[in-house]
């Protein structure tokens, strides 16, 4: 059985969190609390950073340790909050890269950032079904979440390498900018057609 270890439990880590349990994986999660103590342990075979991006980095300098040998999944959009005109990683990289800078020992992943809860926990992006995307360089490491979430009932589709979690960033932060601007719903957004 698979196995997750969710940080974060907000509107996006329940979504997540619903559809692996869904397929049948075991899920545990760890508050923000919980985070700031550092008193929880990670059981997951795959850890699912469900935080904003400013938030992750006291995560990785507390729990790293503990994600070496994981799958870590990055499903940060890393916008600048102030202004929500801008990304606050270097230009040509990612959260996701940065991430795996800071955990070399671990395989991280690229998911869910272009998804709002609402559509993990209908399937649905408007009228469209739900599609996660999922960037990585571990061949086994995508396979596996891919075979997760489509056992919990949503498409997901393996998008390449973790180099392009750039584009996935870019495409997360247009939907985000859009449902803050009323332009389009936080139950619709993007969808892809097969």
């Amino acid at each position: 059985m698979a196995t997750f270890t969710i940080f974060g439990t907000g509107n996006m880590a329940n979504a997540i969190g619903g559809v692996l349990a869904a397929g049948g994986a075991d899920v545990d999660y760890i508050s923000h609390e919980q985070a700031a103590s550092q008193a929880a342990v990670v059981t997951g075979e795959t850890v699912i950073l469900a935080l904003p991006y400013p938030a992750v980095a006291g995560v990785l300098e507390s729990y790293g340790a503990q994600f070496e040998g994981k799958t870590v999944v990055d499903i940060t959009n890393p916008l600048d909050f102030e202004t929500f005109d801008s990304l606050v990683v270097p230009v040509g990289s990612s959260a996701a890269a940065e991430i795996q800078a800071a955990l070399p020992q671990s395989r991280v992943l690229k998911a869910f950032n272009t998804n709002f809860a609402a559509t993990l926990a209908t399937g649905k992006a408007g009228e469209a079904a739900t599609t996660v995307l999922v960037a990585g360089d571990d061949v086994d490491a995508k396979a596996a979440l891919v075979a997760a979430v489509t056992a919990g009932g949503i498409a997901a589709i393996d998008a390449g390498a973790l180099s392009r979690a750039h584009e996935l960033e870019a495409l997360g932060f247009l939907q985000l900018t859009l449902a803050a601007s009323e332009k389009i719903n936080w139950t619709g957004g993007f969808a892809l057609n097969s």
